[in-house]
């Protein structure tokens, strides 16, 4: 045998030795044209009222081999959109998002939760009105594909979490106005 062949042989044996090769983590930037939180509450007990955010930035990370990740999600709270824009106005008061002192939100997590492959929570501090509040966002759906009309891989979930407004301090009306409001955010993001 020469020496070439042993040495590649030795390379092919120490290859096979050393396991699957790990995937990385991936980076994907949301995209705020298909991403959009929105919030509902019960309204004086007529109506369920649901309301969005038009302008969301921020990015998710993940790990699938390891089934680990981050999230990072910024909200305009000036981009509120209750389809009504006197009602736009009044919900960006004082007693209530108070936008002109506190122009953003901001979720940050603290861990990804996954069931076989794919996530299905994501804990984390939610921040509104420069106030902290741990929560769970519980994902409804999950998908990671190659997009069709990008051709770049991408991901995009469904996910869901209630809090107490009056926590955050905008509990004004309350509670005439339901205090619970639920949270659900459709996100689309794009890999770097």
């Amino acid at each position: 045998m020469t020496r070439l062949t042993r040495l590649a042989l030795i390379a092919a044996a120490m290859t096979s030795l050393s396991g699957p090769t790990l995937a990385a983590p991936e980076t994907f930037i949301i995209d705020g044209t298909h991403s959009f939180p929105r919030f509902s509450y019960n309204h004086f007990g007529y109506s369920k009222q649901l309301s969005r955010f038009n302008k969301t930035s921020g990015k998710i990370v993940l790990d699938k081999e390891a089934k680990t990740g981050s999230v990072e999600v910024l909200i305009d709270m000036k981009s509120v959109d209750t389809g009504y824009p006197v009602f736009n106005e009044h919900i960006q008061g004082e007693g209530l998002l108070d936008t002109e002192k506190y122009p953003t939100a901001s979720f940050k997590s603290t861990k990804v939760v996954f069931q076989g492959g794919k996530p299905v929570a994501v804990e984390g501090k939610l921040t509104i009105k420069d106030v902290t509040r741990p929560v769970t966002l519980t994902i409804t759906s999950f998908q990671a594909m190659p997009h069709p009309m990008l051709k770049k891989d991408a991901i995009g979930a469904n996910a869901t979490t209630k809090i107490s407004r009056s926590e955050f301090h905008a509990g004004k009306h309350a509670p005439s106005v339901g205090d619970e409001v639920t949270i659900d955010i459709a996100v689309e993001a794009i890999k770097e």
